[in-house]
């Protein structure tokens, strides 16, 4: 009997659980490619109406460019969302389901960030404030569309700026030379595609986060990436955590830590207000 409550008292609570998980307050497309329809899933602050201007964030998810889903960022999402800002998680073709190589999903990443522009309007949104953060290969997009100029999709009115106007990023991936991340991958076009090595003056404000055990992203290449930002006169908060491994940033305590640097980051900025004591 004792087991049977115990089975029900844990059924409960994940039944609880699954209901208290941020949920978006819509789902819209944004693009059609031969692998199938790429969508957005949006966090609104309260009260949101299409007559406001509020600051935004993109987000895309990690996995290697093989795989993910973008609810890795919907806690971050719905933070920020209760916090001001419209806050979205992109969909963006992955090997595992769509076949494609990276290529496609820098071509993803602009797109979604062209398109959440250009409706900004429709989606009470700022078009001058509108950030892309991710984690990982996410990361890596999200640092692409600020510092790439290459892998626009053929067909798409690049006349809109893909280019963000902050960069929050957690572990990400910057560099795809032969000593960095996935360079047997795209070691045919790498020079093109390592955010690190197409790094200009005028890279937007960026945050980044980076546990001092990655063994994905060594400290120094972050560094090295925050040394060049400075050097030409851009902004670049490098924040490390002592022991942290890959991936660290969703987990538990090192989630809320993140999750208050890069509020703190855009309260900075003058996005949203500084947190009531």
């Amino acid at each position: 009997m004792k087991r049977i409550i115990a089975v029900l008292s844990l059924l409960a609570l994940c039944g609880w659980a699954e209901e208290k998980k941020p949920q978006p307050s819509f789902v819209v497309t944004y693009k059609e490619t031969p692998q199938g329809e790429l969508r957005l899933h949006i966090f609104n602050p309260p009260k949101h109406d299409a007559k406001q201007k509020r600051p935004a964030i993109v987000f895309f998810f990690g996995g290697g460019w093989n795989s993910g889903t973008p609810s890795q960022f919907y806690g971050q999402s719905q933070h920020l969302a209760d916090r001001g800002m419209v806050a979205i998680c992109a969909e963006y073709r992955t090997k595992k389901t769509h076949h494609t190589d990276p290529r496609a999903c820098v071509m993803d990443a602009k797109s979604a960030m062209r398109w959440v522009r250009s409706n900004a309007g429709k989606l009470g949104i700022d078009p001058d404030r509108i950030a892309a953060g991710g984690g990982s290969a996410g990361g890596h997009l999200a640092a692409a569309t600020a510092t790439l100029q290459a892998f626009n999709e053929p067909d798409e009115d690049t006349k809109t700026s893909c280019v963000p106007n902050a960069l929050a990023l957690f572990n990400p991936v910057f560099d795809n030379s032969e000593k960095g991340y996935g360079h047997d991958r795209v070691k045919k076009y790498w020079e093109e595609f390592s955010p690190r090595h197409n790094l200009k003056k005028g890279t937007p404000p960026t945050i980044v986060f980076l546990g001092t055990k990655d063994d994905l992203i060594p400290v120094a290449t972050a560094q090295d990436y925050q040394k060049t930002m400075e050097a030409n006169g851009d902004r670049c908060d490098l924040h490390l955590y002592k022991d942290q491994t890959h991936g660290f940033f969703n987990k538990s305590k090192m989630f809320e830590e993140t999750l208050n640097e890069t509020d703190q980051f855009f309260v900075s900025l003058g996005w949203i207000p500084p947190l009531k004591k």
